[in-house]
């Protein structure tokens, strides 16, 4: 048994490097937009094909050059992660307060808003003082 143990110790691991359909990450800098748009799902495809509005042009010029030392402040919730995107940070406006997310190659095709969400499990206690008999009924656990 211990031997088992040591043999299994002594394996490295390789950490698996990221690939889009067979795709690393190099090469996916390299494509022109539209053969990006060919590899990622339709509803993306769609959205690269019409291009970006103004507000989303703006964000898309800012994360493409080089990450500085602040992140990149942001209202606009639906850009598409671009691999030129990996490395950057953002920090992502969740309607109450900006959320800092690092992109990774994992997040290339989501929707930066994917990363940053806008509601919260909000976890009750038990009914407070004024509250009706009927509201009061709690069953035994």
């Amino acid at each position: 048994m211990a031997k088992r143990t040591k043999k299994k110790g002594l394996e490295l691991r390789k950490k698996r490097e990221y690939s889009l359909r067979g795709k690393s990450l190099e090469e996916l800098k390299a494509l022109p937009l539209p053969e990006l748009a060919k590899l990622l799902p339709s509803r993306i495809r769609r959205t690269l094909k019409r291009g970006f509005n103004a507000d989303q042009q703006i964000l898309v010029d800012k994360l493409s050059s080089p990450p500085g030392p602040k992140p990149v402040r942001t209202h606009c919730r639906d850009v598409i992660v671009l691999p030129n995107f990996v490395g950057q940070k953002v920090a992502i406006f969740s309607g109450k307060e900006f959320k800092e997310v690092e992109i990774r190659a994992e997040m290339i095709g989501h929707y930066i808003g994917e990363f940053c969400l806008t509601r919260r499990f909000e976890k009750h206690s038990g009914p407070g003082v004024g509250a009706t008999r009927s509201s009061k009924f709690m069953p035994l656990k």
